[in-house]
């Protein structure tokens, strides 16, 4: 599962990362940059196969479009690859609704026997990365406004999350980022792209527990944690 991830960077990055731009009037309205603690139900930047251009902002947790109220959103943060074929909520999305969702690290709890350790993960080749998602759009049958949102796929985790977390996102290289959001490339051809991203090229490290709370959401929640200072030992790398 991934349910908490940050993106720090300012928009200017983020648009050159994706030669893509965004809505001055979306920047206005949700004004979410930098994010430390990005958590599902939030407003998000996206990058979908629909308007490559462009980057919008789309609520974190899918919510269908047959859904009969949006609240089914905050039980569909995240999608599991394996069976993106196989649920009617995800595989009409897969045929024609990618999407792009960039972030620069994401928050895993580790488990032990006497409580659950934040870890922040990173890639080290790339400051800002995506993660593979799928995209709907939910009209609230009150207002008949639209809603936009997204879903992470995630999949089997590499030799370095294994340790942590026995899931992890689809992370995607950037030649594979284009291919994903490809209304050309099939569903078939989609999945062969979620692969484990390369373990040597990101890093885990301990942070603060202040991660756990998602009121906040402030720059020291990237630090490393040091646990010989706190007395505190761990025996993960």
């Amino acid at each position: 599962m991934c349910g908490r991830s940050s993106l720090t960077k300012t928009e200017k990055e983020i648009e050159q990362r994706f030669n893509a731009t965004f809505y001055s009037d979306e920047l206005e309205r949700y004004n979410p940059l930098p994010n430390f603690n990005v958590a599902p139900t939030q407003m998000h930047p996206v990058l979908s196969n629909e308007d490559p251009g462009h980057l919008h902002f789309y609520k974190w947790g899918l919510i269908p479009f047959w859904a009969k109220d949006k609240s089914i959103g905050s039980k569909m943060i995240n999608a599991r690859s394996e069976t993106l074929m196989e649920k009617p909520a995800f595989r009409n999305l897969l045929k024609s609704r990618r999407c792009l969702v960039p972030f620069d690290g994401f928050y895993e709890w580790k488990k032990t026997e006497k409580t659950r350790l934040p870890f922040r993960i990173v890639t080290t080749d790339q400051e800002i990365f995506s993660v593979a998602g799928l995209w709907d759009t939910w009209k609230d049958p009150g207002t008949g406004d639209l809603l936009h949102s997204f879903t992470l796929i995630t999949i089997h985790p590499n030799k370095l999350m294994e340790a942590i977390h026995d899931r992890m996102p689809a992370i995607l290289t950037p030649e594979n980022e284009k291919l994903w959001i490809d209304p050309e490339v099939s569903p078939g051809e989609a999945l062969q792209l979620l692969l484990p991203y390369p373990d040597e090229n990101m890093m885990a490290y301990e942070v603060s527990a202040r991660v756990n709370n998602v009121r906040n959401n402030d720059p020291s929640l990237l630090e490393p944690l040091d646990r010989l200072e706190s007395g505190i030992q761990t025996s993960l790398f």
